[in-house]
């Protein structure tokens, strides 16, 4: 049985789906690398909202999906930037959200981290803003989550050079309980973050980052960096302080540097162990007996899937992060907060349709193709 498929030049191609999906099962904890997933929001496909009302979540079918996540050995990287934060979910949303899966981590031994930000205002002056991070580093505390300090909108737009991100960072760590990771978010994910750290010049913006960590490196556990950058990476985490880790969160370069070199590697924190969650699980416990080559051989087949996502504009990744978990049968529907799910092209998901396919990451290859047809049925593509 084979399944048509529109392409971007306005086509369609014949594709013949799998049958059998890639056997992984939940296995052993994760030793070598520390591996959060950042993970979506399953919206309520039934609320009476529009796009700039406030989202309606579904509680069971969201906190369901983070149980399947630790299931497989991963952490939840909660109300990030995969769960629509700025984007469909605002910050009362977010607190929810960060309470609900806190509780549930507790109740079934998950790790997880959750987003601090200022989103609960728009801009203001520095004294707002560190106001409105110390309000969501508190309720993350509160909750019993590690806290990920995420790029602040209102502080890029505020700050008037470096020295008012030393301060704003400083400020924060000094209170901050536990350690916590810093979050370094390019502009290509969010446009707003543009010359974040005081300076457009990455070399630049790189120094008054380390110059942070190295003010309060037993306040920093490790730091995410979402550049996109690998050798960028590389060079930043061989320059950090013993003890800070690196978690990547470059979704185009992972394998290679999660599998690092003789001088070090990098952790995970993903937006695209979203939907590879149980195989990435897989690829690290290989990479635990030392099989890099073995890891390498799981992980690298999946990087045109996640360059395909992730493609420009990046930002709107979660639309098809979204849509693979509508065909892998962790939600009933494919519906977004903020009414996200008209970002991505039809032929952009019949790709990410074909692709995952092909990596066997269906369940249920054939709901997924019965799921696949009903879209296109609704397009107008006749099969």
């Amino acid at each position: 049985m084979t399944i048509r498929l529109p392409d971007a030049g306005g086509g369609l191609r014949t594709y013949e789906p799998r049958t059998e999906p890639l056997a992984v099962t939940p296995g052993t904890p994760l030793t070598s690398r520390i591996v959060f997933s950042a993970a979506h929001v399953v919206a309520d496909p039934f609320a009476d909202t529009s796009p700039d009302s406030p989202a309606a979540v579904d509680w069971d079918a969201t906190l369901a999906f983070r149980r399947h996540l630790w299931s497989h050995g991963l952490g939840v990287a909660e109300a990030m930037d995969t769960a629509q934060r700025g984007m469909g979910l605002d910050w009362a949303g977010a607190a929810e959200l960060i309470r609900r899966s806190a509780a549930e981590a507790r109740a079934v031994g998950g790790r997880i981290a959750c987003g601090v930000g200022t989103d609960q205002i728009a801009g203001g002056t520095l004294a707002g803003i560190r106001a409105a991070y110390e309000e969501q580093l508190a309720l993350v505390e509160e909750a019993g989550a590690q806290a990920i300090v995420m790029a602040s909108r209102a502080l890029a737009s505020a700050a008037r050079g470096p020295e008012d991100y030393l301060e704003t960072y400083g400020h924060l760590l000094r209170q901050a309980a536990e350690p916590v990771v810093l979050h370094w978010l390019g502009p290509m994910f969010d446009p707003a973050l543009e010359g974040y750290w005081g300076s457009s010049d990455l070399d630049a913006a790189t120094e008054t980052f380390l110059d942070v960590i190295a003010a309060h490196p037993d306040k920093v556990d490790g730091i995410k960096v979402s550049l996109l950058d690998a050798r960028r990476e590389v060079d930043l985490r061989r320059r950090l302080p013993r003890g800070v880790r690196c978690y990547t969160g470059d979704d185009f370069n992972y394998p290679e540097l999660i599998a690092g070199d003789d001088q070090g590697f990098s952790h995970a924190l993903l937006g695209v162990f979203d939907p590879l969650g149980p195989l990435a699980a897989e690829a690290v416990r290989v990479l635990d007996t030392g099989d890099t080559a073995g890891f390498r051989a799981l992980l690298d087949p999946t990087v045109a899937l996640s360059r395909h996502l992730f493609q420009a504009p990046t930002r709107f990744y979660k639309t098809g992060v979204v849509f693979l978990a509508w065909l892998a049968g962790h939600q009933s529907h494919f519906t977004m907060v903020g009414g996200l799910q008209s970002a991505r092209s039809l032929p952009h998901l019949a790709r990410a349709y074909e692709l995952a396919d092909g990596l066997g990451l269906f369940p249920d290859p054939k709901q997924a193709e019965e799921r696949m047809r009903n879209l296109l049925s609704m397009y107008g593509v006749n099969q």
